[in-house]
């Protein structure tokens, strides 16, 4: 039950762009930051545990949520992508600075012995999550100052994500075909 909810709430969660732009005419931006503001709750609620490592994300994102329904303006809307992106960067950094990584605990959910080549390698692989979350921050970030809404909910309600892809998949490859312990 938890699952489906957790699924449903993220992936409704990933449509924030575009529900920025094909709401903004017919919704006030408290109307929306309201709707992110009860998904972002009821993922919170729904997968509580003070130690999951998206805990810190959702917490910030209802806070924001908040300011959004206080300013009720559209520009605010436009800065949640860069919020979720300084998050990350905070969550995967962190694990860097108090290890295990991130990455690393993520593959111990599938290998629970990971060899020590294991461990170099997805701190590795964790720190290139953090400079993806500065690259990908700071373009959210000039499309929220600079560019028109449909450009802004292209780039963060689409072309982020299949970044976002891009960088798994290439990493699942390279790990598949160049680490002995990930046989």
């Amino acid at each position: 039950m938890f699952l489906s909810v957790k699924a449903v709430t993220g992936c409704l969660m990933l449509l924030f762009p575009l529900a920025v732009f094909y709401g903004y005419p017919d919704f006030e931006p408290r109307n929306i930051a309201g709707t992110l503001m009860v998904l972002l709750a009821v993922r919170l609620v729904s997968g509580f545990s003070a130690r999951h490592w998206s805990m810190p994300l959702l917490i910030v994102g209802i806070g924001f949520c908040g300011f959004a329904i206080w300013s009720n303006q559209l520009h605010v809307l436009r800065f949640y992508p860069v919020l979720v992106n300084a998050v990350m960067l905070w969550v995967f950094g962190w694990s860097l600075v108090s290890p295990p990584s991130l990455v690393e605990r993520l593959a111990r959910l599938q290998q629970p012995n990971l060899p020590a080549e294991g461990i170099v390698y997805t701190r590795r692989v964790t720190k290139i999550w953090c400079g993806f979350f500065i690259l990908n921050g700071a373009i959210a970030l000039a499309t929220s100052l600079w560019a028109s809404l449909a450009v802004w909910s292209l780039y963060n309600g689409l072309l982020a994500y299949l970044l976002m892809g891009l960088l798994m998949g290439s990493e699942y490859l390279i790990r598949k075909r160049t680490q002995t312990y990930a046989r």
